[in-house]
């Protein structure tokens, strides 16, 4: 096969790749939390002809002798962008923002029977009922537990009359009842030391890979947020965050990513009428 059909039909998969990123960020423009990802390409491998002398030289060359002839593009790795979305003041009770860029709160999740501690800037949450009819418990929007700085899951004894969420993250619930006291917990905050490996696992939720692979512990990337450091957290009640996606970004990424994969689908078009020239050549 014609070498720059290869080198076309590799990276046209790779770009289909960007194409679904892109539209995947599109589409969650609106989510709330939601941080994008960026595609990022490296060189396939190439091969080196070495067709000069080494008197080139001596004239004052600055690129490497000879030819290299590469095999395409592929997608080496796709980073989320954690800058901090826009936000939305909604007058909602239950509703929080994080201001900083690398905190998220502590979300509680089943996975294969075990519980699993996972990562949102999510923070619409909601007062679900236990099984307990005098229970309830802080959850996301998704109906995962909301975990305090213990990673244990908040439940309050209800009903609730008012809640309240200082800035330093203290979530105080007030019963109707008013012999019965206020309760007050700590919403699990952690600062992320190392986004780069933090993990879409669906549901506007992050995880981090296997870390012992890697030689890390839980401990190397995230970084509980306690004591006196929770002064720094300037949490908003009555806000949430909204998506860092720019749409007008999107939209032109998107259309330099369509005419890359046009331009190599045109390269397979022109190599195969060429092919088909030769192959028709009569002596």
């Amino acid at each position: 096969m014609n070498r720059s059909m290869i080198n076309a039909s590799n990276t046209m998969t790779q770009l289909q790749q960007q194409l679904d990123l892109i539209s995947h960020n599109m589409s969650n423009v609106n989510t709330t939390g939601y941080k994008r990802q960026e595609a990022n390409f490296s060189e396939l491998l190439y091969q080196q002809f070495n067709n000069q002398s080494n008197k080139q030289e001596e004239i004052g060359r600055n690129t490497p002798l000879g030819i290299r002839q590469g095999s395409g593009a592929k997608l080496a790795n796709t980073s989320i962008q954690m800058a901090s979305g826009a936000l939305k003041q909604t007058g909602r009770v239950l509703d929080v923002a994080l201001s900083e860029d690398n905190h998220f709160f502590k979300v509680l999740v089943n996975e294969n029977g075990q519980q699993a501690v996972r990562y949102t800037r999510d923070g619409s949450f909601q007062l679900t009922r236990t099984n307990n009819t005098d229970e309830w418990m802080l959850a996301d929007s998704n109906g995962n537990a909301v975990a305090d700085s213990n990673n244990v899951p908040i439940v309050v004894r209800g009903p609730v009359k008012e809640v309240r969420i200082d800035a330093n993250g203290n979530f105080t619930a007030v019963p109707q009842n008013e012999a019965l006291a206020e309760q007050t917990f700590q919403l699990g905050v952690v600062e992320v030391n190392r986004p780069h490996l933090l993990q879409g696992k669906g549901n506007n939720l992050f995880g981090f890979p296997n870390l012992k692979a890697l030689n890390l512990a839980v401990q190397d990337v995230v970084e509980e947020v306690e004591g006196a450091d929770r002064a720094g957290l300037n949490i908003r009640q009555g806000a949430l965050e909204e998506s860092n996606v720019d749409m007008a970004s999107e939209m032109t990424e998107l259309m330099i990513a369509q005419k890359s994969y046009q331009f190599n689908s045109k390269s397979i078009s022109v190599a195969d009428q060429m092919m088909g020239l030769v192959n028709g050549l009569r002596s």
